[in-house]
């Protein structure tokens, strides 16, 4: 699919180019922000790879896994289309340039600390050869967007990059270098530009977005007011943000509606010894407190988290303290990941590494933890009503809606007079059969309350 350029000029050329992206929400804010610059400069998004004069890769590295699936990515990318040029960047990049440069089919390596220079860099790899002869009556002023065009309906707003923290783990503090935190007014100027191109919703996006600010003088508790103060945007909402960075007040901000009562706090461990391991900053008691705050604030606050398994030295009795502080917590969902060794980390290099089939099982233990807790979570808005940005129309069913209600909770719904991006209430009727969906107008059968086994953990 071929999208027009939004940009004001009349050009008899144009380059295509192709975006992809693994891992963070930061990586997909950065694609964003390369699309909008490439089509103000006479370009052309196309959402298929195989037809793009030039693919932008932002590679991942959280992992050992997301190392191995972005070199599988980029045997893909040129098998898929050999022909086009091939641009690299991200934390995968930017930890391993020499051996990505040399990867079959890699043009342009663009380090992290570079990103600023890829449009430009890109432009002055294919110079004028490519591209000529296509013609595309180009869309005039604002009516057209780069994240509309790519098919997305959320705008993911890059705040900040890097992080002047260590958790021994985490390897992206090296691949993504110090803070930066950007200005209020760039911040600003970007979230009212696309709400005047028609986006409802923004999420707050960065490496550590908690510690926005921290070397401009400002804050994300002061970002915040000003986005509410001058800004129209209907729905805010924040990514991941460390626990340890939230004032008392914090939670006060949620009285505006506009600001979705929904928060990815990281936690990694649910024990003291095993944070301490981490050089996590925050203790249990101290997590335990923040949410209640938040939910004292809106008792139906949705909090989800990361959790590792089997960091290094973690015994059985650490591991039974975990699923207990889980459990109590009761997130509304939860991202697990079976330790994994980074070269270049202290975690790495701990005594007492944890072998695959005790990670694999616990991983599985949790899993299935974190199940009964989405139940849990879902169950506690059924019969409610909630506002739902409507992002995407699928084939089956008879062409039911997807969307996300401001508690992050995907919902579908048979609704024939629903658009893409328009935001509207719907009651909250079921659960769908496999457990991961709210449901408006009983698409599936109808699941009661009595149907789903109470579980104790939530409120």
């Amino acid at each position: 699919m071929l999208l027009e350029s939004a940009d004001i000029f009349e050009s008899d050329r144009h380059v295509f180019i192709n975006f992809q992206a693994l891992g963070c929400r930061l990586n997909e804010a950065e694609l964003e922000t390369w699309a909008s610059q490439f089509m103000q400069r006479g370009h052309q998004v196309t959402t298929d790879a195989a037809e793009a004069d030039v693919v932008v890769f932002n590679s991942c590295a959280v992992t050992a896994q997301a190392d191995r699936k972005s070199r599988q990515q980029i045997g893909r990318l040129q098998r898929n289309n050999p022909a086009a040029r091939l641009i690299v960047t991200g934390c995968h990049a930017s930890l391993n340039p020499a051996a990505v440069k040399d990867y079959l089919g890699v043009d342009l390596v663009v380090d992290n600390q570079h990103k600023e220079q890829l449009v430009d860099q890109a432009l002055d790899l294919v110079g004028d050869g490519v591209g000529q002869g296509v013609t595309v009556e180009p869309v005039l002023g604002e009516a057209g967007n780069a994240l509309l065009l790519r098919g997305r309906h959320r705008g993911f707003i890059k705040i900040q990059d890097g992080c002047r923290y260590r958790c021994t783990y985490c390897i992206v503090t090296t691949a993504r270098g110090d803070e930066r935190s950007r200005s209020e007014a760039d911040i600003l100027a970007e979230i009212n530009r696309l709400h005047r191109q028609g986006v409802q919703e923004v999420a707050l996006t960065g490496v550590h977005v908690g510690g926005y600010g921290g070397d401009i003088d400002s804050s994300l508790y002061r970002l915040l007011n000003e986005i509410l103060e001058h800004s129209e945007i209907p729905r805010i909402r924040l990514a991941s943000v460390e626990p340890w960075d939230l004032p008392d007040n914090f939670f006060g901000l949620f009285q505006d509606s506009r600001l979705l009562p929904h928060m990815h706090l990281p936690l990694q461990s649910g024990c003291d010894s095993v944070l301490r391991r981490m050089a996590r900053r925050c203790k249990t008691a101290e997590f335990a407190r923040l949410v209640e705050r938040a939910r004292a604030a809106l008792p139906l606050f949705n909090v989800t988290t990361d959790l590792i398994t089997g960091f290094p030295g973690e015994t059985e009795q650490e591991w039974r303290q975990t699923m207990k502080f889980v459990e109590a917590i009761g997130f509304g969902h939860m991202h697990i990941f079976p330790f994994s060794a980074r070269a270049g980390t202290k975690a790495a290099r701990l005594p007492e590494q944890i072998d695959g089939a005790t990670k694999k099982a616990r991983s599985r233990e949790m899993h299935e933890l974190a199940a009964q807790l989405k139940q849990s979570e879902l169950r506690a808005h059924l019969g409610n009503r909630a506002e739902v940005l409507w992002e995407q129309r699928l084939g089956d069913d008879g062409g039911r809606w997807i969307g996300y209600t401001p508690h992050y909770h995907k919902i579908a719904s048979s609704d024939k007079t629903i658009e893409a991006s328009s935001i509207s209430e719907v009651s909250i009727d079921s659960i769908s059969n496999d457990g991961s969906t709210l449901v408006n107008d009983s698409l599936q059968p109808q699941i009661t309350l009595a149907d789903i086994p109470y579980h104790a953990a939530r409120r």
